[in-house]
């Protein structure tokens, strides 16, 4: 009896690549790598193991979807920065040029320390651990979110508070700073934007200490509102926001809507949709959640600063409820042991 031929093989688009990048030179695969992030390249090499075996049939398969495609690309990409800075430059002057360029086409430093992507906490968080606060905060500012939550709380207790306040009051960084950084990281690059770059801010430092722990949040929350109560107080707003009330167990929300006012919640549930305010009016009595749709039809329509103000409030009850340990505000399964 003859053999049934095996069934040809099927390769996903990152094996198909890997395929490809198997078959060039390794300068040309050298240079490709380099235009990948770290998570591309660890995804590509993972696939060129994994293809290792591929035939001479397949490779040829592979080979005319990639010539098939190529054909129809309609045009060929550049980078067009230095036509358009060269054109801005003529009709407008240097300075007028380059105030516009750097609005519409952001400067590079910031992306200059891509290299941190290679990186992982604690590698991280060994790098900076002497330097100077406002060093460590630049950098952290830098990282992913949930990077740079983990690198602080890797830091020493006694340093991340005034970090976080230093995040929080990021604005330009003097091209000194990121020169400094660059170094700090792979001394490998040079030539920082002389305009600066916009790091940090509230929002950033709210979203790194949500990559935290709560064991960490709560620790080092107390002592920042010691160094700037403003500050604090604007992170501690940024890391929560009214959605975040429906991630919240039933038990939970039930607990906080009994200790907010009929008038508030009715004020705050005009700016939710349909699903969140089903998700409120459920954990309320049939007929406590009739009278809240009563009133808000009442209402009509409201001004957005209305509803806004209401969500405010019911947010800061969460907050103070969740001080006192009546309710749950998500996290914290990492924090039990």
């Amino acid at each position: 009896m003859s053999e049934v031929a095996a069934a040809p093989r099927t390769f996903t688009g990152v094996e198909r690549a890997a395929v490809l990048m198997m078959l060039v030179g390794e300068e040309e695969a050298a240079a490709m790598l380099q235009k990948l992030d770290p998570d591309e390249v660890r995804e590509l090499g993972a696939a060129m193991f994994t293809v290792a075996d591929v035939s001479e049939d397949e490779m040829a398969a592979v080979l005319d979807d990639f010539t098939g495609k190529a054909r129809e690309r309609t045009g060929i990409t550049f980078d067009p920065r230095g036509k358009v800075e060269a054109m801005m430059t003529r009709a407008l002057g240097s300075e007028k040029a380059e105030s516009i360029l750097a609005r519409i086409h952001p400067g590079d430093a910031a992306v200059e320390l891509d290299m941190l992507g290679w990186l992982d906490a604690p590698e991280i968080a060994a790098m900076i651990e002497k330097e100077h606060p406002q060093i460590a905060a630049v950098l952290i500012a830098n990282l992913d979110p949930a990077v740079g939550g983990k690198v602080l709380e890797l830091l020493p207790e006694g340093v991340q508070p005034d970090i976080l306040h230093r995040i929080a009051k990021l604005g330009p960084i003097n091209p000194d700073a990121i020169e400094t950084l660059k170094t700090l990281i792979a001394n490998r690059r040079s030539g920082a934007s002389a305009a600066g770059v916009v790091l940090g801010g509230t929002r950033e430092a709210a979203k790194i200490l949500q990559g935290a722990r709560k064991a960490t949040e709560q620790r080092v929350m107390p002592k920042l509102f010691k160094i700037d109560k403003e500050v604090a107080r604007a992170i501690e707003e940024a890391m929560f926001v009214f959605d975040n009330l429906l991630e919240m167990d039933d038990k939970s929300l039930g607990t906080l809507i009994r200790n907010v006012d009929g008038d508030i919640l009715s004020r705050a549930l005009k700016g939710v949709d349909e699903n969140g305010r089903n998700r409120f009016l459920g954990c309320m009595s049939a007929r406590a959640a009739d009278g809240i749709r009563d009133e808000m039809e009442a209402r009509g329509p409201m001004k957005l600063a209305e509803v806004l103000d209401a969500q405010k409030a019911m947010i800061t009850i969460a907050r103070n409820l969740a001080k006192d340990g009546t309710i749950v505000m998500g996290g914290g399964d990492d924090d039990y042991v």
